[in-house]
Order: structure tokens, then C-alpha cells, then sequence
């Protein structure tokens, strides 16, 4: 088999060998048909085999909080590349139910050769896959097309910080960051011609809470996920560097969503950015955030499964937070007052809205957000849970290694270092009101909320 996947791509998940039936890749964390390292190398053993392939998607409610605004998000996203993969000849299955149960099912159903999936760091994923692994008498392959380096050729530990990890991913990142091969039209196996999924009953099995409206400014799948990566390098790449800590400047690039969903390779757009070099366009801002900071996330959960609690913060922000943990607080809150964003502060009401209103908070606001939320409750772990809860609820970047790390930054220190010892937060970073005051215009950012929730 002439392999075009790198081996450090590759992680066999067990033992056993592959059969002569289907090659099946269970989609998850990557649902795209272009450039997507997991589904190219289905392809290819499938070529080897002279065996169909067949993607499976299981669509399983509920998951981490998620509403009906990521999964409408997800299966509008989903329903576009089912033509994709129907133009290549290649099954798109919809699978409704537990992984764990439905995965081996069908690959007993479909007589299957070889599962191939891709990579998570998540606790919940890296469960389904090891019940799956021993359900399964097929060889079972993990492949990273998530990060531009795989997690596991990173970095055999958790790093500490981005000082320890950042040259060890320069190292590796000439070799990783290359350019994709195209799917083929796959010549094996006959595509059944039937009506296609019915999507409309799929939702119907959805039993989430609808809680936040329908997000309008992010165009799902992978069509809008290309187009706002070339709309961000074309139009806001060049004042990304200094504008995209300002709340008030539209200098973020907002392909979040789509990273997280999988809709967009996280190497296409580090490739297509780094092309865009020309005067006056500084990409390095840009793929710090993308490759260093996105993939140490990972690197954070895969390596410390106690990522969304306070048993994951350095020793010295556990003890410090400890001494502290009976300081008075000014302002307390229960979770619905968050949630309602009925705080006395408008600034992190405005940032609350902007996540409710728009389905991602600005990226400078998330950290007042975070830090404010444990200045006001009572422990650590209580403002753990809230953040987490707020985030995963009603951004559709959420249940994402991102959101956890970045949270276990504000609110524990991870990846962070020491500061000057403070009430309630001891050594961790404080932020403030008036602090955001001296970046940026706070009542214009307010503003600019209150406009767009009419």
C-alpha cells in the first residue's frame, strides 16, 4: 500500500487485522470531504483492498450541552457534504444513537474490512473509542487530521506552556505542514441509489434543549467555511495584528465554528495564510493562535484527563487559590443570574449577549469573562462549572480543547505563570474593569451589543 498519510498521522487503536469487506470511516471530529487526513487514508487502504468505502456519522444527543444551535449547525453542514462524498461514489451514512453501540453494529451489519476514525483528545471520545476497539474484529485506526501536527508526534507529555511547547511544534512543522492530495472518484463498490438521509427525521430524534437563537452570520459546511477563510485573508488578515484585541474592531478572523466542526482544515488555512505574506500583511500573530496555542490546547486534554476541573491547575495556582478561597467577595451570583447576564457589571453583561446574540464571544472578552466569573462565586470549581456550562451551551466553538484550556487559563493558571498575589485570586492573572477601559473603547463595545440584540 503506497501510504500518502504520514505514519505519525496514525494510531492503531487495536490489534487486530483488516478484512477483505467495506473500509467504513466514522466521522467525527472532522466533517469535511477536502483536505481531511483521516478520510484520504480510508481512502487509500480502501484502494489497496479494492474495497467501498463508506462514511458513517453517528449523530448522538445529547453530547457536552450542545442545543439544537450546534446540531443544526453540524447537520446543515453535514447535508452538504453527504453530495460530496455521493459524487466520489462514496457512501454517507447517518447513524443515530451511542457510538460505542451503534459503531460495531454497523460494522458487523456492512460485513466491514477496516474502521478508520479521527482524533479527539476528549474524555467522552477517547471512551467511545476504546469500548468500540474491543466490540470490533477489524483492524481499528485513528487518524489526526485535526492538528497540523499530530498530538501525539508533539509532544509525548503536557507542556507546561506555550515556551515549552512552541519549539518542539517548530521542529516538527515542516514536515506536517504540506498540502493535501484530492479524494478520487472511488472505483469500487456502487453507491446506493436511494433518496438520501432524511434529515428532517434525524432532527427529530434530537431531544436538546433549543436554548439561544439560530446563529445568522455563520454560513455552515464547507463551502462557507472556505469562503470566510478567503474573506478573512483578503480583508481583515493585514490588521489582525493590531486590531484583534479590540472588542470594538471586526480584526478577528471568526473561523472558529468552523474549526471546531471540522468544516475547515486547520492546515489549509495555515497554508493559505502563510502565502498570504506580502508588505504590510504579518501572519506570525495569526499562526501563533492557529498552530501553537490551538494545538497546545489539545496537547493540555489529551495528556490531563481532569481538563474541565480545578485537579488540572498547576500546583502553584491550586495552593494560592487555596489560601484565598475564604476572601470576601464583593459580588456573588448564582448560575441562571450569569446566565441572564443580570451581573452589576455591563461590561460583562455585554460580553455574555455578544455569546448568547451571536454564538462566540470575542476572544478578548472571553478572558474578563472567565476571570469575572470566579471573582464572583464562591470556589474555583463552582466558577469551573458555570464558564464551562456557559460556554458549551451557547458557543458554537464549544466542547472544544480551546474552550477548556482557555478556561483553565483564566480561572487556574494553566499554561500560565505566577502573578503578584491579590485577594480571591491569589497568584493567578487579574484582569479589570478599568484595565479593559485603557485598550478599548468599553461603552462602545456595549454598544455595539445592545444594537445587535434587537
Amino acid at each position: 500500500m503506497n501510504n500518502i498519510v504520514d505514519d505519525q498521522r496514525i494510531f492503531a487503536l487495536n490489534g487486530k487485522p483488516a478484512g477483505k469487506g467495506p473500509v467504513v470511516y466514522w466521522m467525527s471530529r472532522d466533517m469535511r470531504l477536502k483536505d481531511n487526513w483521516a478520510l484520504l487514508h480510508a481512502q487509500d487502504l480502501a484502494l489497496a483492498l479494492k474495497s467501498p468505502l463508506e462514511v458513517c456519522f453517528c449523530l448522538t444527543a445529547p453530547f457536552l450541552g450542545a442545543t439544537l444551535r450546534h446540531y443544526t449547525f453540524m447537520i446543515e453542514g453535514l447535508k452538504e457534504l453527504e453530495k460530496g462524498l455521493n459524487n466520489l461514489n462514496i457512501n454517507f451514512v447517518l447513524l443515530t444513537g451511542k457510538p460505542d453501540l451503534e459503531m460495531p453494529r454497523y460494522c458487523r451489519k456492512v460485513k466491514a474490512g477496516a474502521l478508520i476514525t479521527d482524533f479527539s483528545p476528549l474524555r467522552l471520545s477517547r471512551h467511545w473509542k476504546e469500548s468500540v476497539a474491543k466490540a470490533t474484529d477489524i483492524t481499528f485506526l485513528e487518524v489526526d487530521a485535526h492538528n497540523i501536527i499530530p498530538c501525539r508526534a508533539a509532544s509525548p507529555k503536557q507542556e507546561y506552556a506555550a515556551y515549552t511547547f512552541r519549539p518542539k511544534a517548530k521542529k516538527l512543522l515542516p514536515r506536517f505542514l504540506t498540502d493535501f492530495p484530492a479524494m478520487v472518484k472511488h472505483p469500487y463498490g456502487k453507491r446506493k441509489h436511494d433518496h438520501g438521509i432524511n434529515w428532517e427525521a434525524a432532527r427529530k430524534t434530537l431531544t436538546v434543549e433549543s436554548k439561544g437563537s439560530s446563529i445568522k452570520n455563520y454560513t455552515p459546511g464547507e463551502k462557507g467555511a472556505h469562503l470566510a477563510m478567503e474573506d478573512f485573508i483578503e480583508s481583515k488578515l493585514h490588521r489582525y495584528e493590531t486590531e484583534r484585541n479590540d472588542p470594538t474592531k471586526d480584526g478577528q478572523s471568526e473561523l472558529s465554528p468552523y474549526l471546531h466542526f471540522g468544516q475547515l482544515s486547520a492546515q489549509r488555512l495555515a497554508c493559505m495564510v502563510s502565502q498570504a505574506e506580502a508588505p504590510g500583511v504579518h501572519t506570525e500573530s495569526f499562526l501563533e493562535e492557529l498552530i501553537i496555542r490551538r494545538e497546545l490546547s489539545d496537547n493540555f486534554c489529551f495528556y490531563n484527563s481532569n481538563y474541565d476541573t480545578p485537579e488540572c491547575f498547576p500546583r502553584w495556582a491550586k495552593e494560592t487559590l487555596q489560601d484565598h478561597l475564604d476572601d470576601p467577595r464583593e459580588h456573588l451570583y448564582l448560575p441562571e443570574e450569569f446566565e441572564m447576564a443580570q451581573t452589576h457589571d455591563p461590561l460583562w453583561n455585554a460580553a455574555q449577549d455578544q455569546m448568547v446574540i451571536a454564538g462566540k464571544m470575542h476572544g478578548y472578552m472571553r478572558m474578563y469573562w472567565a476571570k469575572k466569573i470566579l471573582e464572583w462565586t464562591e470556589t474555583p470549581a463552582q466558577a469551573m462549572e458555570i464558564a464551562i456550562y456557559l460556554n458549551d451551551r451557547y458557543s458554537l466553538d464549544g466542547r472544544d480543547s480551546n474552550g477548556y484550556a482557555g478556561i483553565a487559563w483564566c480561572i487556574g493558571g494553566v499554561h500560565d505563570r505566577a502573578w503578584f498575589q491579590r485577594p480571591i485570586f491569589g497568584k493567578v492573572r487579574y484582569m479589570s474593569y478599568n484595565g479593559c477601559k485603557s485598550k478599548f473603547d468599553v461603552d462602545g463595545y456595549i454598544a455595539m451589543v445592545d444594537a445587535a440584540d434587537v
